[in-house]
């Protein structure tokens, strides 16, 4: 590439001039570098709900169970086999040959201890997550039983995807603060640093237990560092300073496929784009997002479909309904159709008290750009909304504060291929709902607690429908994930937006 050429894609990738052709990958040291603007504020998965946090813990700590990424099949893991007692208990058999990273002999005390600890831990970022487990018991060092509260079909998707399990000798001798600045594991890589929200390293353990499903991987290092924003991580990239970043704007993906030392990839995810709104009125009272016509407007005067095309790129959709079309229970057709229609949300803002519009705010972490349409759509129609842009731990403070009129972001379901992964975390009553409708709540637990099909179904259907009547939550589209990084690395993106880079390799 030339150096004219060089300059032209730096700066349209990044906004900024590179200079200097980039440096190498670091498979001389066999280092990935994995750089991300979102800051992970605490390495303990069980205490912060970011999808950085997540990677860190299927590399560094093993659950129960696996979920295949290709195939989705759960197989044996920390367990090597298990079976129904009851519709609400299951009897584990456990691995004997596990070790943790600081030498500790894995048996049945360390998921007695996770388990029950869950019960009364009021500091978890996602409680929604644990809800249908009602405790465990040893049964011998190598037998567990785990009961359930409730019938809970997809049961064995979460202890394989939000249960990582904690060693109990060591996290009892440094404490829950000691444990986040030194965590261990039994999982293929071992945390040897953390620094704050800067800087993450992992090292491959090689007392890794042979016959694990994820494998022995093949990297040694893993360091994770966290920047300020996009344009200093695309320039990390660019730079040579990164091996892998991903997220960055689908406007750039051509620049960055265009590089001669970097691949560009794309993959549809089941994390989706949302706006939320506060019919509640936790931000007020006299809110004029409380109005039904004054939602219903918002949700008129979005051109979703646009936005997926457009913004999202690659093969985004637009959705209706709060969730993924794969989930169990994502009820597409149950839920109410917006089309994007200015004049109807302007007749609706009249209609409502608001012919001149109003000002609020819309507290976001997304992309500037994302962030930019939407106000662009809701200016159209008269309502000026003020962008909040914050880190998503931020925003998630704030959302769960009751301070957001509206706020803009993503949910990824941890995965979980099944709506009670979406929601139970919007619609149940906590911190995290901003509609706190009584019949939604009912229809969403209900459809939780049976292991009938039809009922379930029936339920979320339920639920969907109402969700979206109200114009509580606004789903805009599918997010399409963009990966960039060294030509120089094996990488493959899953639909379940879990990097697993302990399945990758150099070429």
């Amino acid at each position: 590439m030339s150096g004219r050429t060089w300059w032209q894609a730096c700066v349209v990738a990044a906004g900024l001039a590179c200079g200097a052709a980039p440096a190498m990958a670091q498979k001389s040291t066999d280092t990935l570098r994995f750089t991300t603007r979102n800051g992970i504020p605490n390495v303990d998965f069980y205490y912060n709900s970011l999808r950085e946090g997540y990677v860190v813990q299927i590399h560094a700590q093993d659950g129960l169970v696996y979920r295949d990424p290709d195939t989705f099949q759960i197989k044996p893991l920390l367990a090597t086999s298990w079976k129904p007692v009851d519709d609400t208990t299951f009897d584990f058999e456990l691995r004997k040959d596990v070790t943790f990273q600081n030498g500790d002999k894995f048996s049945a005390d360390d998921v007695v201890y996770t388990i029950n600890g869950l019960l009364t831990d009021k500091d978890l970022a996602v409680p929604s997550n644990y809800l249908f487990l009602a405790g465990a018991e040893k049964l011998d060092d190598y037998h567990v039983r785990v009961k359930l509260k409730r019938i809970f079909p997809a049961a064995m998707q979460y202890l394989a995807m939000v249960l990582p399990i904690y060693p109990k000798a060591y996290r009892e001798k440094v404490g829950a603060d000691g444990f986040s600045k030194a965590p261990i594991g039994t999982g293929p890589y071992k945390i040897t640093k953390v620094d704050g929200v800067n800087e993450i390293d992992m090292e491959r353990y090689d007392g890794y237990y042979a016959d694990s499903p994820k494998g022995k991987p093949a990297i040694r290092f893993i360091k994770i560092h966290e920047v300020a924003d996009a344009a200093t991580e695309m320039a990390e990239l660019l730079g040579g300073r990164a091996d892998w970043i991903w997220d960055f704007s689908p406007d750039q993906f051509d620049a960055v496929a265009a590089m001669p030392t970097l691949t560009a990839l794309r993959a549809e995810t089941m994390r989706v784009s949302y706006m939320q709104i506060d019919a509640a009125g936790r931000t007020g009272a006299d809110n004029p997002l409380t109005k039904l016509k004054v939602r219903q407007a918002i949700a008129y005067s979005l051109d979703r479909a646009t936005m997926a095309k457009q913004l999202m790129q690659g093969n985004s959709r637009p959705l209706d309904a709060p969730c993924f079309p794969t989930q169990f229970g994502c009820d597409q057709a149950a839920a109410v159709h917006y089309e994007y229609n200015p004049a109807k949300a302007k007749q609706l803002l009249t209609e409502a008290g608001y012919p001149n519009g109003f000002d609020t705010t819309l507290v976001s972490y997304i992309l500037s750009q994302w962030e930019g349409a939407i106000q662009g759509y809701l200016q159209a129609v008269g309502i000026r909304a003020h962008i909040n842009h914050l880190q998503v731990a931020a925003v998630i403070q704030q959302v769960q504060a009751g301070k957001t009129p509206m706020n803009a972001g993503s949910w990824g379901s941890y995965s979980i291929n099944d709506v009670s992964a979406f929601l139970p975390y919007f619609f149940t009553g906590s911190v995290n709902d901003y509609m706190r409708d009584p019949e939604v709540v009912k229809q969403v637990t209900d459809g939780g607690a049976v292991t009938d099909p039809d009922q379930r179904r029936k339920a979320y259907s339920e639920a969907i429908k109402l969700i979206t009547d109200q114009a509580a939550f606004v789903p805009l589209f599918t997010y399409v994930k963009t990966y960039g990084f060294s030509r120089q690395l094996n990488f493959k993106g899953f639909p379940d937006e879990l990097p697993r880079f302990y399945l990758s390799s150099w070429k």
